[in-house]
């Protein structure tokens, strides 16, 4: 489609590579701010226009972010790029890896510029080895091509990038706990503040964004952060990569205008796989509450509506389930990641989700009370917000929506001991 930002090549032979990259323009936007030696604070700007908002999950505008670093301050900066695509249900951010790895390099180098880093890092998920292969072999055409290294292009300017592989983690998802595995600590969630473009890898600021947030940079500003602003809606900028899967004819990756009704977005997958209703959809990966499926087609795919119908936008992972899911196992399988991917850090979200899970799975297993519907929700506000990262989050959030809106088929479970469906 005319307006794809970070998949716009796909289809097209061997697009990962850099002859085929720059036969459409690509490195043209880095040639020209480097040559030019466009103050950082007008790409800066630039990005805020754009209204670009995190890709990874919290939606934070990627301009801001970048000012928050005074690049002119003495000392090592560094650029991280968020690739642990760990979110259930995501699997956005390799496609990007797999098949246009150069404008996040691009992307990157470009961010590394306007920061003021000579340094930079992309941690990637450490399940996607294809992947990490593919991008390194990105880096080395780069390198070789001048367009990575010492005085790049002449320029004055320099910035070298490395691949990380991650260790299979969720929680290394998670910016702090991922520098800490960048330095070969274990994976566990810093204490906030001080935030990373303070006190970030090594101690030095940093910067962190996600694969499609880095992605999308050359192109916003090769046609301008209005016109990328002007693809999604308010407060909800440009273009975004959503995964869909579930019970549908056409699971894959989509990229859509921002505010594209999930009706829409749907009928792009297959619709519903046999015909059947839509029962219920996750939005934005597992950790984003459940939205009734008769709603969820009233919606439009962007921060503010989805965050109105009480869930959340998250990393773009939209998770489709018909009539024939029960939502007791659907929940104890989700309740079960989470208790299997807690770092331990936190005494709420340790001790938590093992009793989420463990509450749950009894239900599922024809040994529920009734109580417990009481107790789940007397747990999960115990463990929301009250951790160091947002995996507590993550973990009570599924709870509390199936439980707003699915209670009777859980009381059903009890009653009954066995499935409503």
């Amino acid at each position: 489609m005319a307006n794809e930002v970070c998949l716009r090549f796909l289809g097209k032979e061997t697009p990962w590579k850099l002859k085929n990259y720059q036969s459409y323009g690509g490195y043209e936007v880095l040639k020209k701010i480097l040559s030019e030696k466009t103050p950082p604070a007008q790409i800066i700007e630039e990005m805020k226009t754009s209204n670009l908002r995190g890709r990874g999950g919290a939606g934070f505008p990627t301009g801001v972010k970048w000012g928050f670093i005074n690049r002119d301050a003495p000392g090592k900066k560094y650029l991280v790029c968020n690739s642990d695509e760990g979110e259930p249900g995501t699997f956005k951010d390799r496609d990007i890896l797999r098949y246009n790895p150069h404008q996040l390099v691009e992307g990157m180098i470009i961010a590394a510029y306007v920061i003021g880093a000579n340094l930079g890092y992309n941690y990637i998920r450490g399940e996607f080895w294809n992947e990490y292969r593919r991008f390194q072999d990105a880096i080395d055409e780069a390198r070789e091509a001048g367009l990575l290294g010492e005085n790049i292009l002449g320029s004055g300017f320099d910035f070298e990038l490395h691949c990380h592989l991650g260790a299979g983690a969720y929680v290394c998802g998670e910016e702090t706990a991922l520098l800490e595995s960048i330095e070969g600590k274990k994976g566990q969630p810093r204490f906030k503040p001080p935030f990373p473009a303070m006190v970030g890898l090594y101690g030095e600021p940093t910067i962190i964004n996600n694969t499609e947030s880095l992605a999308s940079v050359p192109v916003i500003l090769e046609k301008g952060g209005e016109w990328f602003k002007n693809l999604g809606v308010e407060n909800s900028g440009g273009t975004k990569l959503f995964s869909i899967s579930g019970n549908i004819n056409n699971p894959g990756v989509f990229e859509v205008p921002m505010g594209i009704k999930f009706s829409e977005l749907l009928e792009m997958a297959g619709g519903m796989k046999d015909g059947r209703p839509c029962k219920a959809v996750i939005p934005g990966g597992s950790s984003a509450p459940v939205i009734p499926g008769a709603r969820m087609l009233d919606l439009t795919m962007d921060y503010d509506c989805i965050q109105k119908a009480g869930s959340m936008l998250g990393s773009g992972a939209v998770i489709v389930m018909d009539d024939r899911q029960c939502m007791v196992k659907v929940l104890e399988r989700m309740s079960y990641f989470y208790y299997e991917e807690s770092c331990g850090q936190c005494t709420p979200c340790r001790e938590g989700t093992g009793w989420l899970y463990r509450v749950v799975s009894r239900i599922e297993n024809g040994e529920g009370r009734m109580e417990d519907l009481d107790l789940l929700d007397d747990i999960t506000p115990k463990i929301s917000g009250r951790t160091i990262c947002a995996l507590g989050d993550a973990a009570a959030g599924p709870v509390q929506g199936m439980l707003r809106h699915f209670r009777d088929e859980f009381e059903y479970h009890i009653t009954h001991k066995k499935c409503m469906v």
